[in-house]
């Protein structure tokens, strides 16, 4: 079953029990749009219904990029396609919580915005000494209202997620480290090795277990699941308003954006 998929967005490979899921928009540093979106739930869906796959892992295509979220050149409002604004990120963010397998955040560049909440969602991370952690949203006219902000408290705790989120500059994998976003971090050249080796090692362990292990540590933190769900019907009244709209253009014309002339 773990041929190889013809995707247009995203690279899918089977290597030696570990499905790798490979973001594959180089000349947008892996920002994702609504195909990105249905080739990862394909992808995803392959390796969770393959019983040779012990494992995933996510990751980018290149060395300059994890993920740097939503492709703001096809964002205004919408990104135009199925689900609540216009991709199914909802439906790809339950699927990597509840496919019943570690997956594994391979970090290899930035890991920006709703890349940083990919990250945040997988159950492990791996960061090469490179890679960049942080979040956009108020800064483009965009937030997380779930998994990207509840969940992330959860790793780092409550003050330094809001700070993530408020203030959005930049964290070194060391800083992620540091705060408990990341498991580990390695050098760039040895990013790969690092991933193989715990690959290997939960290919040898009883999936039967794993399975229950990751299902009784979501079961602690579904609550989100709810609270994401709300937050996007929110999210599509929020993308609607031209306050939102200035993100996008200012993003798109190079400048800062204004957006209090846009709050009543």
């Amino acid at each position: 079953m773990h041929d190889e998929l013809e995707l247009q967005d995203v690279i899918y490979r089977v290597r030696e029990r570990a499905a790798w899921v490979i973001i594959n928009r180089a000349e947008v540093y892996n920002a994702f749009r609504g195909q990105t979106i249905e080739d990862l739930i394909t992808a995803f869906s392959r390796a969770r219904d393959d019983r040779e796959v012990a494992c995933i892992v996510l990751t980018g295509v290149g060395d300059k990029a994890f993920c740097t979220g939503g492709d703001q050149s096809v964002h205004e409002g919408s990104y135009g396609g199925r689900g609540i604004v216009g991709l199914p990120i909802d439906e790809l963010q339950s699927l990597i919580r509840d496919v019943p397998k570690p997956v594994i955040a391979r970090v290899n560049g930035y890991a920006i915005g709703g890349g940083n909440v990919l990250a945040t969602l997988c159950d492990l991370t791996i960061a090469a000494d490179s890679a960049q952690f942080g979040q956009v949203g108020p800064k483009m006219g965009s937030v997380d209202p779930g998994w990207g902000t509840a969940l992330l408290a959860r790793h780092v705790g409550d003050k330094r997620a809001r700070e993530m989120w408020f203030i959005n500059d930049r964290y070194s994998a060391e800083d992620a480290y540091r705060m408990g976003l990341v498991n580990k971090v390695v050098p760039a050249d040895r990013l790969d090795e690092a991933v193989k080796d715990w690959t290997d090692k939960l290919a040898e362990r009883s999936p039967t277990a794993l399975a229950l292990a990751k299902r009784s540590f979501n079961a602690d933190s579904d609550g989100i699941r709810g609270i994401s769900s709300m937050g996007l019907q929110a999210l599509k009244l929020y993308y609607d308003t031209e306050e939102s709209k200035e993100g996008v253009r200012a993003f798109n014309e190079k400048r800062k954006p204004e957006f209090r002339k846009f709050v009543s």
